[in-house]
C-alpha cells in the first residue's frame, strides 16, 4: 500500500467530463479555527482521542519554532481499512456509521459518550504544518504509518505514502513540525485540563507532567459536606469558561473511588438543579468526589448511574443545595455587572427622562435582572428602550403631539368625556369595550376557520363571551373550584389529574373530550346561615369543526346536566344552564328543553353567538367602522390573551 487509491468509480453515467478541482490550501480554509488556534487544534485533537476509547493522551509541545510536536494515545488505533475509510474521508459522519458510544476492548462496562460529530477534529495537526505523520494500529499483528498533506495538485488531502512499522501497537501517534502558530505550553495547559478535568480515568500529560485538580487555572473553591455519619463527599467547583466551545461535558460529575459514575448532568435524581441552557450551566462545573466504600454497592452495574435509594437521594438533595447556592452567589454578581453595563450604555436617554422617570427605569431593571439573572445584555438593553420610550409618553410630549394634530370636532368632544369622567374611569370603561369588541370579532373570524384550535382558541373565547348567554352569566364570580373540577370529571368520564383538563392549574375549567371541549364553572352565593353554596352552574359545550347539533348532541347535553344534578359532589340547590355551541343546528330538532327540574339545555350557533353579542354591544361594531377589519382572528386573539397576562400580574 504505497498510496491511497484516487482511481476514478465506474459510474453507468460514463466517464466524467470534468474531475472536482480544489483551489489551493481549500481544506485549510475550509476547517476555520481548528486550523488557526493551537488551543483549539490540541483540544480537537484530544477529543479525538477520547472517542478513540483513550484513557491516557501524552502531548510533547516543542521547545521552538521548527521542532516536533506530538500527540500519542492508548485508544483503539486504526486498521488499514479504517484508516482509509475514517481519517481520510473529508467530514467523516461519526454518528452515522459509529453511533455516538465510545468503544473499548476490554473495559465493556466503562461508558462514554463520543464528542465527534463533523469530522474536522482529527485534522487538527494542520494548524502547525501543511504535512504530518501518523502512526496507528488497532493492536493486531501489523501497525503502519502514513505521511498526509495537503500539498497534493488536485486533491485537498492526500496519502503520500503507507509503510509498515517493525512493531505492532495499540493507539495513535500524530507527529508534526511545528512552522506557524507556536503552541504556548501555560496557555495549553489551561484549556486542555478544563475541557476533560471531569473523567478521573482520562488522563492527560502535557511535556511529561499532568495537572492536579487544584491547580487548574479556573478552580474557585473546594467543600467537604457531610451527607451523614456513613458518606461525606468532596466538592469542586470550577470556572471551566475556555473550554465551553462544547458544552456536553459541563455539570455536576460524580466520582466514586477514582471512577465517573454516568455522565456529567445539571439534573439530580430527575430533577434539574439549574437550566442546562444558562449561562451558567455553559460556563462551571462541579466534581463530587467520593471514596466511601459502601457508594460502590449503590452504584449500577454497567457504572452509567446510580440506583434510586434514599441515601443517594441524600446525596442529591445536599449536592443540589450546594449548586444552588454557587448559582445565586455567581448570579448576584451577573446581576450586578449586566445591569451597571446596561444602565451606562443607556445613560444618554434615561438622562432625558424626569428624576422620577429615571428611578422608574432603574427599578425596572432591578426587578428584571432578579426574576431572570441569567438575561443576556442586549436582551435587556432592548426591554430598557421600551420602558425609556413608555417613560417618554408619560412625560407628556407624545400626548401633546397627538392633541396638536386633532380636530375642532375630536377637541370638543374630548372636552364633554372630561367634563363628566375621570381619565381613569374613561380609560376602564373604553378598555372593558374594546376588549369586548375583540372578543366577538375573533369569534367571527375563527368560527369558520377548519384550521383553528378550538380547544385552545375557540372555547376560551366562547368562556370569556359568557355575558352573551345572558345578564346573569355577566360577573367574574364564575369560577371553577375542587367539588365542580371533581364532579366534572365523574360526569365526563376523565381523570381529574390527566391531560383531559387543560392545564389544571390555570384552567380547571376546560376539559377536551374526542369531539368537544367544555366549560364548567359556576356561581356561588351565602344562604341564610352565611355558609357559601352552589346557586347557579354554566356548562358550554363546543362542537368542533363544521359540527351540526343534532337530538344527539341534545339528548347527550341533558344526560349530563342530569348527571349533575345527581352527583352528590355539589352542594345546594343550584340551578344548572348547559349551551350547546355548533356551526349549524338541526332543523329538526326542538333548541331547547329542560332537563330536570332545575336543568335547561339550549342549542345555539356561533353566528347566533355573534349577533346577540352586537345587539348587546349596541351596534358600537357598525359605529367604529374599519378599526378591526384588517387585522387577522389570530392576531386580535393573541391581542386578548397579552391583556389577560397583564391583567394576571398585576392582580398577583
Amino acid at each position: 500500500m504505497n498510496n491511497i487509491d484516487t482511481k476514478e468509480v465506474e459510474s453507468d453515467l460514463g466517464e466524467p467530463v470534468q474531475r472536482p478541482l480544489f483551489e489551493e490550501n481549500y481544506l485549510i480554509r475550509e476547517l476555520g479555527s481548528v486550523v488557526k488556534k493551537p488551543d483549539v487544534a490540541l483540544t480537537e485533537l484530544v477529543a479525538n482521542a477520547w472517542d478513540a476509547g483513550a484513557t491516557r493522551v501524552d502531548i510533547l509541545l516543542p521547545a521552538t519554532i521548527d521542532d516536533n510536536l506530538v500527540v500519542e494515545d492508548d485508544g483503539e488505533g486504526m486498521t488499514p481499512d479504517q484508516f482509509h475509510s475514517r481519517w481520510m474521508k473529508l467530514r467523516y459522519n461519526r454518528l452515522k456509521h459509529q453511533g455516538d458510544r465510545v468503544s473499548f476492548a476490554n473495559q465493556q462496562t466503562q461508558q462514554r459518550v463520543a464528542y465527534g460529530r463533523n469530522g474536522i477534529g482529527r485534522h487538527g495537526l494542520l494548524c502547525f504544518n501543511n504535512s504530518y505523520t501518523i502512526e496507528t494500529g488497532s493492536g493486531s499483528d501489523e501497525a503502519w504509518r502514513y505521511e498526509v498533506t495537503t500539498e497534493h495538485q488536485g486533491l485537498p488531502l492526500y496519502a503520500s505514502k503507507a509503510e509498515k512499522l517493525a512493531q505492532p501497537r495499540k493507539g495513535t501517534r500524530l507527529t508534526v513540525r511545528v512552522n506557524r502558530n507556536f503552541p504556548h505550553e501555560s496557555k495549553i495547559k489551561e484549556i486542555i485540563a478544563a475541557r476533560f478535568l471531569h473523567d478521573p480515568q482520562f488522563v492527560i500529560t502535557i511535556n511529561g507532567e499532568s495537572i492536579n485538580l487544584e491547580d487548574h487555572a479556573g478552580f474557585i473553591e473546594r467543600k467537604d459536606i457531610l451527607v451523614s455519619n456513613d458518606t461525606s463527599l468532596e466538592v469542586l467547583f470550577f470556572d471551566s469558561t475556555k473550554a465551553a466551545r462544547h458544552t456536553r461535558q459541563q455539570g455536576i460529575a460524580f466520582w466514586v473511588s477514582g471512577r465517573l459514575v454516568g455522565e456529567p448532568s445539571w439534573v439530580l435524581g430527575g430533577c434539574p438543579t439549574i437550566d442546562g441552557r444558562s449561562h451558567f450551566a455553559k460556563r462551571y462545573t462541579f466534581i463530587v468526589k467520593s471514596t466511601t466504600a459502601a457508594q460502590q454497592n449503590l452504584i449500577k452495574e454497567d457504572w452509567s448511574g446510580f440506583h434510586d435509594t434514599e441515601e443517594i437521594q441524600a446525596v442529591y438533595d445536599k449536592v443540589g443545595d450546594y449548586v444552588s447556592d454557587k448559582f445565586r452567589e455567581v448570579s448576584a454578581k451577573k446581576i450586578k455587572e449586566t445591569s451597571s453595563e446596561v444602565l451606562t450604555s443607556k445613560r444618554t436617554d434615561i438622562q432625558q427622562l424626569r428624576p422620577s422617570s429615571q428611578m422608574e427605569v432603574k427599578e425596572f431593571v432591578d426587578s428584571i435582572t432578579a426574576k431572570d439573572p441569567t438575561i443576556r445584555k442586549e436582551a435587556l438593553a432592548v426591554a430598557v428602550d421600551a420602558v425609556i420610550e413608555i417613560e417618554k409618553k408619560r412625560d407628556g410630549g407624545e400626548l401633546l403631539k397627538k392633541l396638536s394634530t386633532l380636530s375642532e370636532e375630536d377637541i370638543e368632544g374630548l372636552n364633554r368625556v372630561l367634563d363628566e369622567w375621570t381619565i381613569k374611569d374613561a380609560t376602564v370603561v373604553l378598555d372593558e369595550i374594546d376588549t369586548r369588541l375583540k372578543v366577538v370579532e375573533a369569534i367571527k373570524k375563527l368560527s369558520d376557520d377548519p384550521e383553528v384550535d378550538e380547544l385552545h382558541t375557540l372555547h376560551p373565547l366562547i368562556t370569556q363571551a359568557r355575558w352573551v348567554f345572558g345578564a346573569e352569566y355577566d360577573t367574574a364570580e364564575y369560577a371553577s373550584n375542587v367539588s365542580l373540577k371533581n364532579a366534572t370529571a365523574k360526569v365526563l368520564g376523565v381523570d381529574p389529574t390527566g391531560g383531559e383538563f387543560v392545564n389544571p392549574r390555570k384552567r380547571p375549567d376546560l376539559v377536551c373530550l374526542n369531539d368537544s371541549t367544555y366549560s364548567v364553572t359556576a356561581l356561588e352565593e351565602s344562604n341564610s346561615d352565611g355558609i357559601y353554596e352552589f346557586k347557579k352552574i354554566l356548562l358550554i359545550e363546543l362542537k368542533r369543526g363544521s359540527f351540526e347539533i343534532g337530538s344527539g348532541e341534545m339528548n347527550q347535553a341533558g344526560d349530563y346536566v342530569e348527571a349533575f344534578l345527581g352527583s352528590g359532589y355539589l352542594d345546594g340547590s343550584f340551578e344548572i344552564h348547559a349551551f350547546v355551541v355548533g356551526s349549524k343546528i338541526s332543523p329538526k330538532i326542538q333548541r331547547e328543553r329542560t332537563a330536570g327540574a332545575r336543568g335547561t339545555i339550549k342549542a345555539i350557533t356561533f353566528g347566533q353567538i355573534v349577533r346577540t353579542a352586537e345587539q348587546r354591544l349596541f351596534r358600537l361594531r357598525n359605529v367604529l367602522g374599519d378599526r378591526y377589519d384588517f387585522r387577522s382572528g389570530m392576531d386580535i386573539f393573541n391581542d386578548l390573551n397579552d391583556r389577560n397576562e397583564q391583567t394576571l400580574d398585576l392582580n398577583i
